[in-house]
């Protein structure tokens, strides 16, 4: 298992309404005792937990952070998840189990609050040698896997505060690896509902040399008084001339904080098709990394959001190309109303002697009421002279004589609204392959328009 290294210590003294008494390393030993977890995962845990303690707070002084502050958020309200069992009877809407696929679901996994509820895996899938599984059950029985990919080539426990809080205290998430050569033949299915509101899930996916995979992930609670927080990783290893086509749909209630770090590895002639639909949360800071590293990798970043009332959404995308002859292509398209804000920050990287590539980002966004805030902040780091990299951004209003012209067609306004916004997320949604869910995010959609 790779060890990372902690080069220099930063240690302050954080303002009072940050600190957080309740993670600690005690509760770190209770939480892998309660999972009766191998000893190198608590000691993996006790190393995330010392850089968790010597990293500083990000403030609005630090770049990524600039247009998102923590300092309202309820920190004496959040801790960690370390016995979920009491809430496995809690019920779950219908629709979380409905099939978004054409084809039948060959794996599903329901979690309440990181602990399974339900599991099933085709004996198909079993026969092809396809491992899908909560991710403490991977711990245990597929050992030398977890310690081999985990939080080694995807998210780091040193990428920031968020990242090694999420290693020290993780629980429950979703295990999928799929061998060499083999092409999993149903899609695969996980769903977390969350009640307590505190969430530390992480999803680890390892795609083989020439092997296939499409998965769907799923986050939703309902709205409820108390403030919860979700601290989430994400890795998707695609290694060489293996398919990736991964739905990642949230939808936590507006009493949720999010803090998640994601990030996808692309090796050579490998694919990722990587779609994103965030709905939910009071506030969320993602990191969601597309690395490119070897000749021919191909990536392609989807975006759907929607905010209202009050919701902040600050989504940091980054698409490195680690090696010539790669392609990305990111679209995030979003819609805004009443006092909502959203902020997109985007970066294409080239390094020296990653030649030939083309990059392409753009973002764009929809404002239902002039309340609302967008900013958009594509960018680009190129260092190299054979490329084509080029990035977009824009913000504007309902344009009032489409509306105009719809109504005086005999459409209702809120039809005609329902329309516009409809045909502003088409372009988006075509790059989704599966219309249950596309439907699953445009019925949400209507949903927060009125």
């Amino acid at each position: 298992m790779s060890n990372y290294v902690i080069t220099q210590l930063q240690i302050t003294q954080l303002p009072n309404y940050i600190i957080m008494n309740t993670f600690t390393k005690e509760a770190v030993k209770e939480l892998s005792a309660s999972l009766n977890e191998p000893e190198w995962m608590l000691e993996f845990r006790l190393r995330a937990f010392v850089v968790y303690e010597n990293t500083p707070m990000p403030t609005t002084k630090d770049e990524a952070w600039r247009r998102t502050n923590l300092r309202f958020m309820p920190w004496d309200e959040f801790g960690p998840s370390i016995n979920g069992d009491a809430a496995v009877d809690a019920e779950v809407p219908s629709f979380l189990g409905e099939q978004l696929t054409e084809d039948e679901v060959g794996g599903s996994l329901l979690q309440i609050d990181g602990v399974t509820k339900q599991y099933e895996l085709s004996d198909e899938l079993r026969e092809q040698g396809v491992i899908f599984c909560d991710m403490s059950t991977a711990v245990t029985e597929y050992p030398d896997l977890i310690q081999k990919y985990f939080m080694t080539e995807g998210v780091r426990p040193d990428e920031g505060k968020f990242a090694a809080l999420h290693a020290a205290f993780w629980r429950g998430g979703t295990f999928l690896y799929v061998p060499r050569n083999v092409q999993a033949n149903a899609p695969l299915h996980t769903v977390l509902w969350s009640v307590n509101g505190k969430t530390f899930t992480h999803t680890l996916v390892v795609l083989e040399e020439g092997s296939e995979a499409v998965f769907m992930d799923e986050y939703a609670s309902a709205d409820n008084d108390k403030s919860g927080l979700h601290n989430g990783a994400v890795e998707l290893l695609v290694q060489d001339n293996a398919s990736l086509i991964y739905a990642g749909l949230q939808d936590f209630g507006t009493n949720v904080w999010q803090l998640n770090h994601e990030r996808g590895r692309v090796g050579r002639y490998g694919r990722l098709d990587w779609v994103t639909s965030m709905m939910g949360t009071r506030l969320t800071k993602a990191f969601q990394t597309l690395d490119l590293d070897g000749p021919g990798g191909w990536g392609r970043m989807s975006g759907i959001f929607f905010t209202n009332g009050r919701q902040h959404l600050d989504l940091d995308t980054q698409q490195n190309h680690n090696a010539p002859d790669t392609t990305s292509d990111l679209l995030y398209k979003g819609a805004l109303r009443e006092k909502s804000r959203t902020v997109w920050q985007g970066m294409i990287k080239a390094l020296p002697g990653s030649q030939r590539i083309d990059g392409f980002q753009a973002n764009r966004n929809l404002m239902l009421d002039k309340t609302a805030r967008a900013d958009s902040i594509p960018g680009l780091e190129i260092e190299a002279d054979d490329v084509i990299c080029t990035h977009a951004s824009a913000i504007g209003q309902l344009d009032p004589e489409e509306i105009f012209y719809l109504m005086s067609r005999g459409i209702p306004r809120e039809t005609a609204v329902e329309m516009s916004v409809q045909g502003f997320f088409d372009p988006l949604m075509r790059r989704i392959p599966f219309e249950g869910v596309r439907n699953r995010i445009f019925d949400r959609i209507v949903e927060k328009i009125y």
